[in-house]
C-alpha cells in the first residue's frame, strides 16, 4: 500500500500542476538560519543524483515575458478516493494560457476530469477561469456530468439515526458566472445555475423513506434553472495553500422560476467565509477558519437540490460525515484547522481539525440537533514553488461515522 500512495502523490501532483500560478518563497527560516524548502522532487533529485524538472512556468510567472509559453496543454491520468466514490480512476485534461500576455492578466486554466469509480459512477467536471485583459473581468464555470448512484438517509436531525438507502440519478450541472473587480479584492457577478436531475430512483427496499414522503412517489426527474447576484472578496494569492492573513467571502443569491424552466419556484442564499491566521505569527503555522452556510426559502426545491453534506463547490464540506448525511432546507456549518510543519524543510506537515454542522428541520425550519467531527491528517509538499501539498486526512464523527479524503492541495 506504501508504494500506492507514492504513486498516487506524483498522480496527484500531474493533476494541477500545469493549473499552478503562485510562486511560493524558495527558502524558510530555522532557528539560526534559512533552510531550504523541499518537495518531492528535490527529494528524488538527490535519490537519483540526478535534477528532476517537470516544467518550469510556475517559476516564469507572474514576470512572464513575451518568450514565455501563452498556451501549455497537459493530459494526465487520475487517482481519487473519497467514501462516496472510493477509489476512482480516470483521466485529466488542463490548459493553462493567458488571454493577454503582455500587461497584468493572471493566467486563466480549463480544467477536465473524467473518472470512473468503484461504486460504478461515472463523473465528467469542466471547469474554468478566465481573465479577459488586465483582469477586467473573471469568468468561472463548473459544468458536470454525473451518472451518480450514492445513498440517501432522509431529512432533518433525525437522518443521523436512519439507515441509508441507494439512490440512482444523473445529473447535468451547468454554473456560469461574470465577475468585475469593483475595488481592490471585491467582485460583484452576474451568473447562471442549473440543476437537472433525471432518471431518478431510491432503492428503499419496501420502507417509506423520507424521500417517498417528500416528493410524493414521484419525482423522476427535476429541474432548477435561474439568475444568479454574486458577490466575491478574495485576497488568497495561493488558492491551493493560502497564506495566513488572508481572507475568501462569497455571498450568492439564486432565483429559480418556472418562466427559466425550474419544476417550482424557490430561491436560496449560499454564504461561505474563510480566514487564515498566522499562529504564532512568527510561524508559518497556519490557523484556518471556515464558515458555509445554505438556505433555501419562497418555495420546495426537489429532493436533490436541498442543502446537504459536501454539495459545496469543492464537494469538502462536513469531513466525518458521507457526502448527503444530513439534508434539508438549511445547512449551518462551522470548521478550525491548524496546519503545521514536522519537518523544518516543510517536506513533511499536519493538520488537526474540527468541524460542526446542523441543518433545520424541514417542517418549522427550526434548528434542532448538531453534529460535530474532527480528525486529523498529513501533508507531503509535492510543489514547493506552488506550496500545494498532497493531503490525507481521516475524520470521525457521531454514531460512528468515518471518512477519509485523498486530496491535492488544503481542503478549504
Amino acid at each position: 500500500m506504501s508504494c500506492f500512495f507514492k504513486l498516487l502523490a506524483f498522480v496527484l501532483f500531474f493533476q494541477y500542476h500545469f493549473c499552478s500560478c503562485i510562486v511560493a518563497q524558495h527558502k524558510i527560516r530555522g532557528k539560526n538560519k534559512y533552510v531550504a524548502a523541499k518537495d518531492v522532487f528535490d527529494v528524488l533529485s538527490g535519490i537519483f543524483r540526478k535534477e528532476i524538472v517537470l516544467d518550469t512556468l510556475e517559476l516564469k510567472y507572474p514576470e512572464r515575458k513575451d518568450s514565455v509559453k501563452t498556451t501549455v496543454i497537459a493530459v494526465l491520468p487520475s487517482v481519487n478516493y473519497s467514501v462516496i466514490t472510493k477509489w476512482a480512476f480516470g483521466g485529466f485534461l488542463n490548459g493553462s494560457y493567458y488571454l493577454n500576455k503582455k500587461g497584468n492578466t493572471n493566467m486563466s486554466t480549463s480544467d477536465l476530469l473524467v473518472i470512473y469509480t468503484l461504486r460504478q459512477q461515472l463523473i465528467a467536471k469542466l471547469k474554468s477561469t478566465t481573465w479577459t485583459k488586465d483582469n477586467g473581468y473573471n469568468l468561472i464555470g463548473d459544468w458536470r456530468f454525473m451518472k451518480y448512484p450514492s445513498f440517501t438517509f432522509g431529512l432533518g436531525s433525525d437522518a443521523a439515526i436512519r439507515p441509508g438507502f441507494l439512490i440512482d440519478y444523473s445529473y447535468l450541472r451547468v454554473y456560469q458566472t461574470v465577475y468585475r473587480e469593483l475595488s481592490g479584492y471585491f467582485y460583484i457577478g452576474i451568473g447562471y445555475k442549473l440543476d437537472y436531475h433525471y432518471n431518478v430512483k431510491e432503492y428503499s427496499n419496501g420502507i417509506v423513506s423520507d424521500f417517498d414522503i417528500y416528493t410524493e412517489g414521484n419525482q423522476g426527474k427535476t429541474l432548477a434553472s435561474g439568475p444568479t447576484i454574486n458577490f466575491l472578496y478574495d485576497s488568497r494569492e495561493n488558492l491551493v495553500n493560502p497564506l495566513g492573513g488572508r481572507f475568501y467571502g462569497y455571498l450568492s443569491y439564486r432565483y429559480n422560476s418556472k418562466l427559466t424552466g425550474s419544476s417550482t419556484d424557490w430561491q436560496s442564499i449560499t454564504l461561505d467565509a474563510r480566514k487564515y491566521i498566522k499562529f504564532p505569527t512568527k510561524s508559518t503555522n497556519i490557523l484556518a477558519l471556515w464558515s458555509y452556510n445554505w438556505f433555501t426559502f419562497g418555495g420546495n426545491p426537489s429532493y436533490l437540490d436541498l442543502p446537504s453534506t459536501g454539495w459545496d463547490a469543492g464537494d469538502n464540506q462536513g469531513r466525518g460525515y458521507i457526502q448527503g448525511r444530513f439534508r434539508s432546507n438549511n445547512l449551518l456549518s462551522l470548521e478550525a484547522e491548524y496546519r503545521f510543519s514536522i519537518t523544518r524543510n516543510k517536506l513533511l506537515g499536519g493538520v488537526v481539525f474540527s468541524n460542526v454542522q446542523t441543518v433545520s428541520e424541514i417542517k418549522t425550519m427550526h434548528f434542532k440537533e448538531a453534529y460535530p467531527a474532527a480528525g486529523a491528517g498529513i501533508r507531503l509538499k509535492i510543489n514547493k514553488h506552488t506550496n500545494s501539498n498532497l493531503s490525507i486526512d481521516v475524520a470521525l464523527g457521531v454514531n460512528g461515522s468515518k471518512t477519509i479524503f485523498v486530496n491535492l492541495g488544503e481542503i478549504f
